[in-house]
């Protein structure tokens, strides 16, 4: 089953945030990584404990993705966020986020 990756308005000026370069990096990964079985944890992937942004977790290096699933009626990922982590801080656009 594939899966259709959905934005947020909210994460789509998360990305309008990052750099071009970084934009890219997502685009191309949400397609490769969410596309299939999206649920699955992996290195990448991890369910978080209960939070305000979404159930998800997607790790691309300091970039962090937050997204949730919905599988009927029809198989869509939506991303609810998109951050930049470091150490142990999380800026999603300009707000400091405890997770």
């Amino acid at each position: 089953m594939t899966f259709q990756v959905v934005y947020s308005p909210e994460a789509v000026e998360h990305l309008r945030a990052l750099s071009k370069t970084r934009q890219v990096l997502v685009l191309d990964q949400l397609d490769e990584q969410l596309a299939h079985e999206p649920m699955l944890p992996t290195r990448k992937r991890k369910l978080l404990r209960p939070n305000r942004i979404a159930p998800w977790e997607l790790r691309l290096g300091e970039i962090r993705v937050f997204y949730e699933v919905e599988e009927t009626p029809a198989p869509r990922v939506i991303v609810k966020g998109v951050g930049i982590k470091g150490h142990n801080e999380l800026r999603i656009g300009e707000e400091r986020i405890e997770l």
